[in-house]
């Protein structure tokens, strides 16, 4: 099977013809074994069942009580763990992208590592600390996954602010941010060069414990950064809620000031950038432009957003306008806007403009697709997809196939630190879920024609 896949991966690429449109008919389905397709076909069914991902942790400690935790645990492997998860070492780890590989797909980790907002408090730096080594770990697991040995050639990574600083001192942040006309105090050029040069910093509208806190984060995010670029592995770093973002966002400013120049070769920090707020398209186009200005390297993912129920429910209790946008299609036609954005930002800056589709929606995925062909932007360019490990298959392979490079999110680590980290991602994750039906049609039709034995496009052997 593996021989097989390479030989097929090998042949692929874009077309000489020019564009043609991608078919998600679930045809590369045939690089997968009948074992991977049942499974995801049970386990995408399992996810879309609402009670299941609403009281996901609580039916994880009802199972364990009843069949106890090992029989529990084989259960979990074999499902829900198994379809999303690379593993627990790295070994495992090293596998599961090896089998991504072969199918022309490439890995993006994300250590499940945070800190939700007003949870309780973690046990001083020590916690911060901690995940700042598993991040660095993480860095070198992600170069280490690279198929050559090529010093030139860059990976990327998935890093959450949050589980090097505390959110409570990003809401601080994010309050100062939206003030109108305060100081520069914590300008994104004051905070890069407190970074370089270690000295302490002296803000006003933080108090001695948050000053020193920013200080610690400030020295973790700096040191991420700096282990990345010398590895050569791009960091995207994770959108949150919006009572975080503003904060998060001035971090990746201060970040990108200091590592995103022309003469580090980035971008080396990425943001995220949600579609489903209405202030995003301006946002971006501003950023866009504020780099171009500066001479920076500006590199985007580009999400739909998955807190819309949160974000939702917090406006009406503050009793503030909601920042998502109305329905699903006007955040259909925000991202539109933002990826055109992108797209027309990437022909005029090339390799100084870097872009992730992170998007699961066929429609926007064939956008980008002929947009890149109509502005001469190579497949395998500045220019790259990305979905969730264990779902979009039909997405990720037709387009892997196709010669583009496209990019699986995955989390590794425990059980125990993963299966809550999965559970609070389904729920954030909800119309994603629910919108796998066709994902989940098209795993139906391919078991059929394996059990009727019709429509085998391949040898087993």
């Amino acid at each position: 099977m593996l021989q097989t896949c390479r030989v097929l991966c090998s042949r692929a690429g874009p077309s000489p013809g020019g564009w043609q449109p991608l078919s998600f008919d679930g045809g590369a389905f045939h690089l997968k074994g009948t074992g991977e397709l049942t499974r995801a076909l049970l386990v995408l069914r399992l996810c879309a069942w609402p009670p299941l991902v609403t009281h996901g942790l609580a039916l994880q400690a009802w199972c364990q009580r009843l069949l106890g935790s090992r029989l529990s645990s084989a259960l979990l492997r074999a499902s829900i763990y198994g379809q999303f998860v690379a593993g627990e070492t790295a070994e495992e780890v090293r596998g599961c992208v090896r089998q991504l590989q072969n199918l022309g797909l490439r890995p993006l980790l994300a250590v499940p590592t945070e800190e939700e907002p007003d949870s309780t408090v973690k046990t001083g730096e020590a916690w911060y600390e901690g995940n700042l080594s598993t991040m660095l770990r993480c860095v070198d697991l992600s170069r280490g996954l690279l198929e050559t040995p090529d010093p030139t050639e860059n990976a990327l990574m998935q890093l959450k602010m949050t589980a090097l600083m505390s959110t409570r001192l990003c809401k601080e942040l994010t309050s100062w941010v939206r003030r109108p006309g305060d100081s520069l105090a914590l300008s994104p050029e004051r905070l890069a060069e407190a970074m370089d040069s270690g000295q302490d910093l002296q803000v006003s509208c933080l108090n001695t414990e948050q000053t020193r806190h920013l200080q610690a984060s400030l020295s973790r995010l700096h040191r991420v950064v700096q282990h990345a670029r010398a590895q050569h592995v791009r960091l995207l770093v994770d959108a949150e809620y919006t009572s975080l973002n503003p904060a998060l966002s001035l971090l990746v400013a201060a970040l990108a000031t200091r590592w995103n120049s022309s003469r580090e070769g980035g971008p080396w920090v990425w943001n995220t950038y949600q579609a489903y707020l209405k202030d995003t398209y301006e946002r971006l186009r501003r950023d866009a432009e504020a780099a171009d200005r500066a001479g920076l390297a500006f590199g985007v993912k580009l999400v739909r957003g998955a807190y819309l129920d949160k974000e939702r429910e917090t406006a009406r209790l503050q009793g503030t306008e909601e920042p998502t946008q109305p329905d699903y299609e006007a955040t259909n036609q925000s991202y539109s806007r933002c990826l055109e954005l992108m797209l027309t930002q990437v022909s005029h800056r090339g390799p100084m403009c870097h872009l992730m589709v992170a998007s699961h929606n066929e429609d926007s995925v064939r956008q980008a697709t002929k947009r890149m062909w109509e502005l001469g932007i190579p497949p395998d360019g500045p220019v790259c997809f990305g979905q969730l490990l264990g779902m979009c298959d039909h997405v990720s392979l037709a387009l892997g196939q196709a010669g583009y490079a496209v990019y699986k999110s995955i989390p590794y680590g425990s059980l125990e630190e993963v299966i809550p980290y999965l559970i609070r991602r389904a729920q954030e994750n909800r119309s994603v879920l629910r919108g796998a039906r066709r994902e989940q049609e098209l795993l139906s039709q391919e078991l059929r024609r394996r059990l009727l034995g019709r429509g085998l496009r391949v040898s087993p052997h």
